[in-house]
């Protein structure tokens, strides 16, 4: 079973509210996250995420809206959550990580050195604190398999495919998780590759202050308008059974939620 949770919410002036869409998949060997949004300790010592990204974004904060507290809602531990696997680990994807220390958490390597080791603007967008005590699998951006086009896919068991999407950042990926109630489905995590749903539309139709923030956020802009125009065509291709979904659109989150 494949859950969607809202994680943390957002009220950016000019922008309108925002969301953090995380998934949780039941399976039978455990519990996987797909990002995490804020964690219990960032509600609780707001002041780490610093300034400048509270005055942007200007989270909640909500302590019932960690994963941890949801999945404990559902009767379960934090230790039931075996992997997480991150879109990136942008500050509000990752801060929930050290909430489930048992997890193994999955990144492509080049996300993982771009946060350990961060270059000019990178600085920002990181926060160590979050997952410095993380068991952390990498995986490499290259080689793998292919699916809709896209390649060098990582497969994790038979349900799970981490797909290259850089240009966000600089290991960003996309994240397919195998749809049980549809044959040939797939819920596709498509992470900050884009903001809204407008992206996706042709022509574009996204709010133009979402379409500048985007490029000023982005580590390689021509990658990630590169790579937004590939799912452009992948939605627009209108395959069966694939349902494609940002990290932060609420209006995406909800037609899961209240379906």
């Amino acid at each position: 079973m494949i859950r969607h949770l809202n994680c943390a919410s957002f009220a950016p002036r000019l922008v309108g509210p925002m969301v953090a869409h995380v998934l949780l998949v039941e399976r039978p060997e455990g519990l996987l996250l797909v990002d995490t949004g804020f964690g219990t300790a960032d509600v609780a010592h707001s002041v780490r995420l610093g300034r400048a990204f509270r005055a942007m974004m200007r989270p909640a904060l909500r302590e019932q809206e960690t994963a941890l507290a949801q999945v404990q809602a559902l009767g379960y531990q934090a230790d039931d959550v075996t992997d997480i696997v991150l879109t990136h680990l942008d500050l509000d994807h990752a801060g929930g990580v050290g909430d489930f220390p048992a997890a193994t958490v999955h990144v492509y390597d080049a996300e993982l050195e771009a946060a350990r080791h961060p270059r000019g603007m990178e600085h920002g967008r990181y926060l160590p604190v979050q997952w410095q005590d993380a068991r952390f699998a990498t995986h490499h951006a290259d080689g793998g398999d292919d699916w809709h086009g896209f390649e060098s896919v990582t497969v994790l068991g038979d349900d799970v495919l981490m797909v290259p999407l850089a240009g966000h950042s600089r290991g960003h990926t996309l994240v397919a998780v195998r749809d049980p109630e549809v044959a040939d489905g797939w819920q596709v995590h498509a992470g900050d590759a884009y903001f809204h749903r407008g992206d996706l539309t042709s022509p574009p139709t996204a709010p133009r202050v979402l379409r500048v923030v985007q490029r000023l956020l982005a580590q390689d802009d021509v990658v990630r308008r590169a790579n937004q125009a590939r799912l452009r065509e992948l939605v627009q291709a209108d395959h069966p059974g694939l349902r494609i979904f940002s990290a932060h659109d609420p209006v995406e989150l909800a037609a899961f939620t209240d379906a």
